[in-house]
C-alpha cells in the first residue's frame, strides 16, 4: 500500500511529532466550514454495507480505531466524520500522566514497526470526561469504548480501586470497555497473568454493572507474550465469568531484546492473527473478539477478520498510511474474496493445545 504525500513528507519527522502534526491538521480541517463534511467525503466509506451487530450494538463497519491513537477523545467528531466504526480512547487513567521522556517512540523502518516506550501519557480522566460527556451530531451515532489501564506510580494495592473509579465515572458516556491487563510500555509493567489476578480486577467492575440500568460489554485486552496456558486460562474466564469478549492484542515485549517498552506494527501482524484465531476456535466463535497488534494492510484486516475477529481496531497502521487506510480497506473487503479458508500460521508448539 502506499503512503500519501503527507504521510511520505511526516515520514521525516519523529514518530510522536508527526503523529501530533496529523491530528492537528485533522483538528484543524475539522473546524472549517463544512470541514466535516469534506472529511467525510474525502475518507470515509460510501455506498457500501459493512454494518454489522457485535455484543448487542450496531457497528456501520468493523473497523475501528485503538486506544492510543486520539487518547484523551480530542478528535472524537473528525474521528468520527472519517467513518470508522468505532473509536477507543485511552489508556484512560484517574490522573494525568506525563509519560516517559521524549523520544519515546521509534520506528524501525526495515520492518515498519513501532517500539513504544512511552509510559502512556495521558491527560486523566476529568479531561476526557469532558470530551465524552456532550456528544455532537456527529458523533452521537459512534461507538465509542474506553480502554482503562494502570498509572505508573499506582501501588498494587490501589490497582483495583483506580480501574473501578474510571469505570464508575466513563459508564454512562461510553458504550463499551477494554480492561488493559498488558500495560507494558512503561518502566514498571502491568501485566497480571494469572487467574486470581484477572478475577480480582474485574469482578468489581462486574459488581457495579449489576446495579446499572443500562449494559456496557466488559472485554479484556491482552498481551502477545502469554503462553498457551495463559490464553487458556484467559479463555476460561471468559466463558465462566459474565466478562463479554477479547481484545487480541496489545505490543510486545518479548519480540525485543535490547530495548525497553513493547513492539508493534507489522511486527506483530503474524502473532496477533494466530491468537486471534487459537481464541475464535476454542470459544467456536460465540464471543466477540477485537483483533488489534500489526493490522498494517487491507489484506491484513481481512486476514484479521477472516481468523475470527469480530471488529478490527487499527493504531500502527493509521500512522504508517494515514486515514486512508479506512476507505482502502472497506474497499478490499466488498471485493469478492477467495472461497478457500485463510491460512493461519501456527507456531509448531500449537500442536500441543488441547
Amino acid at each position: 500500500m502506499k503512503r500519501s504525500f503527507l504521510q511520505t513528507i511526516l515520514q521525516i519527522f519523529p514518530v510522536e511529532t508527526a503523529h501530533n502534526i496529523r491530528l492537528t491538521l485533522l483538528g484543524c480541517a475539522g473546524k472549517l466550514p463544512a470541514g466535516k463534511w469534506l472529511i467525510n467525503r474525502t475518507l470515509a466509506p460510501h455506498d457500501i454495507k459493512l454494518d454489522r451487530e457485535v455484543f448487542g450494538k450496531h457497528f456501520d463497519n468493523p473497523i475501528g480505531v485503538a486506544a492510543g491513537y486520539d487518547t484523551n477523545g480530542d478528535h472524537l467528531d473528525e474521528l468520527a466524520a472519517a467513518g470508522f466504526g468505532f473509536v477507543e480512547i485511552g489508556s484512560v487513567l484517574p490522573h494525568p500522566q506525563p509519560g516517559t521522556p521524549r523520544p519515546r517512540l521509534r520506528r524501525d523502518d526495515d520492518t515498519a514497526s513501532y517500539i513504544d516506550n512511552s509510559g502512556y501519557p495521558c491527560k486523566g480522566l476529568e479531561h476526557i470526561l469532558q470530551n465524552v460527556r456532550q456528544r455532537t451530531k456527529h458523533t452521537q451515532d459512534l461507538v465509542i469504548g474506553c480502554n482503562i489501564g494502570k498509572c505508573t506510580s499506582t501501588h498494587p494495592d490501589d490497582v483495583i480501586k483506580e480501574y473501578l473509579r474510571v469505570f464508575r465515572n466513563m459508564y454512562q458516556y461510553v458504550d463499551f470497555f477494554v480492561i488493559n491487563i498488558a500495560c507494558n510500555t512503561s518502566a514498571k509493567p502491568f501485566v497480571p497473568t494469572s487467574r486470581d489476578q484477572i478475577l480480582a480486577l474485574i469482578e468489581p467492575l462486574f459488581e457495579f454493572r449489576r446495579g446499572q440500568l443500562d449494559y456496557r460489554p466488559i472485554l479484556l485486552k491482552i498481551s502477545p507474550d502469554l503462553t498457551w496456558q495463559q490464553i487458556d486460562d484467559i479463555v476460561s474466564i471468559l466463558i465462566e465469568t459474565p466478562l463479554d469478549g477479547i481484545e487480541a492484542v496489545a505490543g510486545s515485549c518479548s519480540m525485543l531484546t535490547t530495548e525497553r517498552g513493547a513492539i508493534s506494527g507489522a511486527a506483530l501482524t503474524e502473532r496477533a492473527i494466530e491468537i486471534v484465531h487459537y481464541i475464535s476456535q476454542r470459544t467456536e466463535g460465540n464471543y466477540p473478539i477485537i483483533g488489534s497488534g500489526g493490522m498494517m494492510t487491507p489484506d491484513d484486516i481481512q486476514r484479521m477478520l477472516n481468523a475470527g475477529a469480530s471488529l478490527v481496531a487499527l493504531n500502527s497502521g493509521l500512522r504508517e498510511y494515514g486515514l486512508k487506510l479506512l476507505r482502502s480497506t472497506a474497499k478490499h473487503l466488498t471485493q469478492p474474496q477467495p472461497t478457500a479458508e485463510t491460512q493461519i500460521p501456527i507456531d509448531s508448539t500449537t500442536e500441543t493445545k488441547e
